[in-house]
């Protein structure tokens, strides 16, 4: 079983949809039917500026000469995207295991209107200029079956490389220690705090933003 992390288009997104939501479902540990709910959703985000998604697919390997299959997944995603990087050629059998999106962050999103209040009161024109131009980090995603091998890094890593924006957001729900495998994934990436147990508007929930600059060393 070899490994391949791509930028995703979204008309191929859009073919495989409900295999990413599944992928989100099951890592989030939601309940089966989520994903109706969430994919008018998903399907909106792909039109909005900026735009941009990463997945990562495991990918049979059929007779010899095959790649050998490892547990090294950033070595994996380097030789695979080295040697196909056009979604268009992603093998029918390839099994979609991670997904990341994003698009820029603007006054107009539901998120940004959120975060960039509070933001705001805590640190006021500084605050200001940390919401002037970003990338929102919307969704990343690794199938339970995958992950600890290193999925979630080469997505964030892919995702991230080239972009625009001056810097990057997202939100996560707050976990006691910061013991779950995001939390560690995104302080390995330099992520920094910018709101702490912050509640959105109808989640009882608490959540960090969390924050780094682009781009990435």
């Amino acid at each position: 079983m070899s490994l391949l992390v791509s930028e995703i288009p979204a008309p191929i997104l859009r073919t495989r949809l409900y295999e990413a939501l599944e992928v989100y479902v099951s890592a989030m540990h939601y309940p089966r039917g989520v994903e109706h709910s969430r994919a008018p959703m998903w399907a909106e985000h792909m039109l909005r500026d900026g735009w941009r998604a990463v997945a990562a697919f495991q990918i049979p390997d059929t007779g010899p000469g095959a790649a050998v299959a490892t547990d090294d997944a950033a070595t994996a995603m380097d030789d695979a995207t080295a040697a196909m990087d056009d979604a268009t050629a992603i093998p029918e059998a390839a099994r979609l295991v991670g997904i990341a999106y994003g698009y820029h962050g603007a006054p107009a999103y539901w998120w940004d209107r959120q975060v960039r209040s509070a933001v705001r009161d805590t640190a006021g024109p500084e605050g200001t200029r940390l919401m002037s131009d970003y990338f929102e980090l919307t969704e990343i995603h690794v199938a339970p079956s995958a992950q600890g091998k290193g999925i979630g890094a080469a997505l964030l890593t892919r995702l991230l490389s080239g972009l625009a924006e001056s810097r990057v957001l997202l939100s996560t729900p707050e976990v006691p220690e910061e013991q779950n495998r995001a939390w560690q994934l995104y302080r390995r990436m330099g992520f920094e705090d910018v709101l702490r147990h912050f509640r959105f508007v109808g989640d009882r929930r608490d959540f960090a933003v969390l924050g780094r600059t682009l781009p990435l060393p």
